[in-house]
């Protein structure tokens, strides 16, 4: 009897351990006949498959290979990383290569009119000509006034 006062004590008593493993053992052996009379119905309910799969293990190997191989071709043409994306991304690489070399050019045709600009005065003479409309003494600019804008149809373009 237990008469202490408080939460109940977590320890428990197990059975020793020979005596378990004698029971558990004790009751396989009583349900191994059964066990095996359960297995022996399975193998022979099986054995017209398995004997086909003996006959057949070659066929089937092969066209697992194939239906292997042809998985991974396809993921290789036309998979995340395939030959197509490939192949687009270097046509788009490619193309952002040529407009960086474009760019390049571009920046180094205005870093010389800069340069020019600060330091030929011809240069700056030629963009005060063109720009504003500056004259030496004695020379007449003629400017072209803006062609006109084609009015506006009153119709919205509908393609429907």
């Amino acid at each position: 009897m237990d008469l202490r006062l408080g939460p109940p004590s977590r320890v428990r008593i197990l059975p020793l351990r020979e005596e378990g493993f004698r029971a558990v053992i004790g009751q396989a052996m009583g349900q191994a006949p059964r066990a095996e009379a359960l297995m022996a119905r399975w193998v022979e309910g099986t054995r017209p498959a398995w004997s086909w799969l003996g006959r057949e293990w070659r066929r089937l190997g092969t066209g697992a290979a194939v239906v292997l191989i042809v998985g991974l071709l396809l993921h290789a043409l036309f998979g995340a990383n395939g030959m197509v994306i490939y192949r687009q991304k270097h046509d788009e690489m490619q193309a952002l290569q040529s407009e960086v070399e474009r760019l390049q050019k571009e920046n180094a045709q205005y870093a010389d009119q800069i340069r020019s600009l600060k330091s030929d005065p011809a240069a700056i003479e030629k963009e005060a000509r063109e720009q504003l409309h500056y004259t030496r003494r004695g020379e007449i600019v003629y400017v072209a006034p803006d062609p006109p804008q084609k009015p506006a149809s009153g119709r919205a373009k509908n393609d429907r």
